[in-house]
């Protein structure tokens, strides 16, 4: 990564300076630009160069270097959306192999590592013995590569976690569901002592029915018992006068 870098910067220095459009030097505003971009004035440059464009919007001397300028103020995504606005242009301008390579630095520093890939291997088939290409375009496969592994392992581990939620839920629900019916049954239990309950209660509270006698059968009843008691109180005073007697005899003899 470290030599991608270095490489990037010093190509960036040399491809998208003013060199780069010298042959445009009737154009004042693109050729102070370029002079303020050579000495590192890079806010004055995207000035010069945005004044370009308003004189000609459809410069693509201007636009390209005003992406370079703005890439090197790290407005990578305003750099980007530049160059996109002449890449129909770009096959023509005698500078497209120059014009993917950039748009290959601006991808990589989007972390868009696809496109940087499209953009260098286009940029090679433009110029196959650019050698700073060729090392960006394998920097470029090799970060895919890993940004491939690790969003593949991640959405692994998403999965994985997704699953582990759904069992722990499942569980969650199984062992609410458990003890709901425990405390339904225990409710169910509660009910029926309660119902019994009641029911017993109720029992012991309604009158037993009792048959019903008339005045006359109650006082024969009475009378009855009278008599019987009255026979039973004879049959005891016979006994005592008997017993009275025996002692009286024992006595006298």
């Amino acid at each position: 990564m470290k030599i991608c870098r270095y490489i990037l910067t010093a190509v960036l220095a040399t491809a998208f300076a003013g060199a780069a459009f010298a042959q445009q030097s009737d154009r004042k505003d693109v050729r102070r630009g370029n002079r303020q971009f050579e000495d590192g004035e890079f806010k004055k440059a995207v000035v010069d160069y945005q004044k370009a464009l308003l004189r000609d919007s459809t410069s693509f001397p201007a636009s390209y270097n005003l992406a370079n300028a703005l890439y090197r103020l790290g407005n990578f995504q305003e750099a980007r959306a530049v160059l996109d606005t002449v890449a129909s242009s770009a096959p023509e301008s005698g500078h497209a192999a120059d014009y993917y390579f950039n748009l290959g630095n601006t991808a990589v520093a989007m972390e868009d590592y696809q496109a940087a890939v499209d953009a260098y291997r286009n940029s090679l088939l433009l110029n196959p013995g650019d050698m700073d290409a060729k090392e960006n375009y394998i920097y470029a496969r090799k970060m895919l590569e890993d940004q491939q592994n690790q969003n593949q392992n991640q959405n692994q581990d998403d999965q994985n976690q997704q699953n582990q939620d759904n069992r722990d839920n499942s569980g969650n629900d199984r062992g609410k569901d458990k003890d709901d019916n425990q405390d339904d049954n225990r409710d169910r239990n509660q009910d029926g002592n309660r119902d019994r309950e009641d029911q017993d209660n109720n029992q012991g509270r309604q009158p037993q029915n009792q048959p019903s006698i008339s005045k006359q059968a109650a006082q024969q009843m009475l009378n009855a018992i009278m008599a019987k008691e009255k026979e039973t109180q004879d049959k005891v005073k016979k006994v005592k006068a008997a017993v009275m007697k025996s002692k009286q005899k024992e006595k006298n003899w």
